[in-house]
């Protein structure tokens, strides 16, 4: 990996002093036991994330604050205090437990960003039972996959979406009622959401959960097989609030917004939990990607801390810097992004028109929370995913779980044992061992630690390439793609030659203006070359509309890899055109 320059942030950049005033002293002394007062605990060894997420600010001054600013794709707005999301968060209990759910019920919502969705998502954990989040996309295969798996009880939803679920519905015995939130009654399955929250009680005694009791849960797919339903507890809401304090720099009177839907893990982690706990204002936008749309927003509510996806970092590159100069955008403090890595360009390019960088950050599913960052005091090196979060101990192992040196290349592994990692794979444990091996969590993900401490993504471990003896991961053959002045976006994959074991191929978006021709695919040969090595440069450039992409905005390369091999591509229920 060539390093790119360090980036010495100046002092304008901080328009406030940064929660995370001093990253070496507070990583060294951290443990989590010391910050269980930074969340509230209902009483000694008992908590609820929903309590410590809304509940919690109702008994402050803070409870006629503005917790949600909601938008709708037709220009709908509405706004909902702490108080009032308490309330009707009570209310939808109470409806859940009038139709017998009890404690580890699996309660799912299929749901666009809806205020429904966020007000269900926090009475589900009130009662006990586990919170599932589904995307608005999925068809009716996805959903029978993930509703059959885990033995949703109930499942909430439009009377667009359900269609859907009646598809399938035969084949999914545990499901007992259908709550519909814009829909009067059509079944005796169904129940009448708005005429149910009408009348019933909005007081509710929350269940006392105790730390490891389950929460919420997800599904995630993978290159082959069933997606795997990955759980998480009720303490996970500590590491949301730490990380959202340290990663994300958020406190209780900014206006966040993290442009992530719930059915990914960032919006539950970092849209309702971790941000809710420090008592943000947070925006949701329903409608879809527009650069226009989403810096109005930013300028119509005084958006400080902003979280979104690298893709639409380049999104919003490709709709160029004139754009962001028609909007008032000088309310924000600070820059995050996740999904993928974030290629240098990126960062620059925000630097350029934002007035300060995009910080990344690394984690996953099963991590539950963020674990790898650039923090607002630390320098940025543009590619690199940062430093561990304090309570994390992250490592670059061999496969007999050997730690190794300074920019030596192998898996990016996570000591066990913080409070957000996952507790277990929903009826299959040997899934879920299978990613802990000689005292390490295995992340699967090739990576590299430099001499600084400052982690760097290589790529998924089948997604390396070995090209001539040399190994290339294709995320800085990717970022070095998209510093071309005609490229938005590249994937790229290792492809099975004869002679060289595997030859690098890219598959290149272009920027509006830009047409493909050979002169322009030896021109951008040429230009990675220069950059990386002649090893690794795409020997094969495919020239697309759009690439892959999950929901998340993450390129699937195992997609195109399958694409480009003519084999069984899998479970595609998570992909997305952007």
């Amino acid at each position: 990996m060539k390093f790119s320059k360090l980036i010495k942030k100046p002092k304008s950049y901080f328009k406030v002093k940064p929660n995370l005033e001093d990253y070496n002293k507070t990583y060294k002394n951290f443990n989590y036991k010391k910050h269980y007062k930074e969340i509230e605990w209902i009483k000694k060894n008992k908590l609820n994330a929903a309590y410590n997420a809304i509940t919690k600010h109702t008994l402050t001054e803070k409870k006629n604050k503005v917790a949600l600013y909601w938008e709708g794709p037709n220009g709908e707005k509405k706004e909902f205090s702490f108080l009032e999301m308490d309330l009707l968060s009570n209310k939808f209990a109470n409806l859940l437990k009038k139709y017998k759910v009890k404690k580890r019920d699996r309660i799912f919502l299929f749901l666009p960003r809806v205020p429904e969705l966020y007000i269900a998502f926090i009475g589900i954990l009130k009662t006990g039972a586990i919170a599932g989040t589904l995307f608005s996309a999925f068809q009716s295969k996805a959903l029978e996959d993930r509703l059959k798996d885990s033995g949703a009880k109930i499942v909430v939803t439009t009377k667009e979406l359900k269609k859907r679920i009646y598809q399938v519905k035969r084949n999914l015995p545990e499901l007992k009622h259908i709550i519909v939130v814009d829909d009067k009654k059509r079944s005796k399955q169904e129940i009448d959401y708005q005429k149910e929250m009408e009348t019933i009680s909005q007081e509710f005694k929350i269940e006392e959960t105790g730390p490891e009791d389950l929460a919420f849960m997800l599904y995630t797919s993978g290159t082959t097989g069933k997606p795997k339903g990955v759980i998480h507890s009720h303490l996970a809401c500590l590491h949301e609030h730490m990380t959202s304090k340290y990663v994300l720099d958020i406190r209780d009177n900014d206006v966040y917004w993290c442009t992530a839907d719930p059915g990914w893990v960032t919006g539950i982690a970092y849209e309702i939990l971790g941000s809710w706990s420090v008592g943000a204002s947070s925006l949701v936008y329903a409608g879809r990607f527009s650069p226009e749309k989403w810096y109005s927003l930013i300028q119509k509510y005084q958006v400080t801390v902003w979280y979104t996806a690298p893709t639409a970092v380049r999104m919003l590159m490709r709709y160029g810097d004139k754009l962001v100069k028609k909007y008032n955008l000088k309310s924000l403090r600070h820059l995050c992004s996740v999904g993928e890595p974030l290629n240098p360009e990126s960062v620059k390019w925000s630097i350029k028109v934002f007035k300060r960088p995009f910080h990344d950050n690394y984690w996953q599913t099963e991590t539950g929370g963020i674990v790898i960052a650039n923090y607002p005091l630390m320098p940025i090196k543009p590619g690199s995913m940062g430093k561990p979060v304090p309570g994390i101990k992250a490592a670059i192992i061999n496969d007999n779980g050997k730690e190794l040196p300074a920019n030596k290349q192998g898996t990016l592994a996570i000591k066990p044992g913080w409070p957000s990692m996952m507790c277990d794979i929903w009826k299959n444990k040997k899934k879920y061992n299978s990613y802990f091996k000689k005292g390490w969590y295995i992340t699967g993900d090739k990576a590299f630690k430099d001499k600084d401490g400052y982690f760097w993504f290589i790529g998924r471990d089948d997604d390396v390439i070995k090209t001539s003896g040399e190994r290339v991961g294709p995320f800085e053959v990717e970022s070095a793609l998209v510093e071309h002045p005609a490229i938005i976006e590249a994937g790229v994959i290792g492809k099975p030659d004869k002679l060289r074991g595997e030859i690098i191929k890219a598959f290149i978006t272009l920027k509006p203006g830009y047409r493909p021709s050979a002169a322009l695919e030896k021109n951008i040969q040429k230009f990675v070359k220069k950059r990386l090595a002649g090893h690794a440069y795409p020997r094969e450039v495919e020239f697309r509309k759009n690439l892959p992409k999950t929901r998340s905005g993450k390129i699937m390369r195992r997609i195109l890899k399958s694409q480009e091999l003519g084999q069984k591509v899998g479970d595609t229920s998570t992909l997305e055109k952007f």
